[in-house]
């Protein structure tokens, strides 16, 4: 699955990922700005604060100290 993929419901019950209308309604904290799924990473990313939030245990952890800082 690429990074613009995101699961649905059967695909997240069976793997433990992030469940589609989640995704959907989920923006960035700091921008408010759409986030792009990247299911091999388990992430959430937000281009416009260049960070990228973790997924852990299927729960997005939408917590700007917990993301990582996206390289140049």
């Amino acid at each position: 699955m690429s990074e613009q993929e995101v699961p649905t419901q059967a695909e997240s019950e069976k793997t433990g990922a992030v469940d589609r209308k989640l995704l959907e309604i989920l923006v960035c904290p700091l921008t408010k700005t759409t986030l792009k799924y990247d299911a091999e990473a388990q992430e959430l990313i937000s281009h416009a604060a260049r960070l990228a939030y973790p997924i852990r245990d299927g729960v997005p952890i939408m917590l700007p100290g917990e993301a990582r800082k996206l390289d140049d």
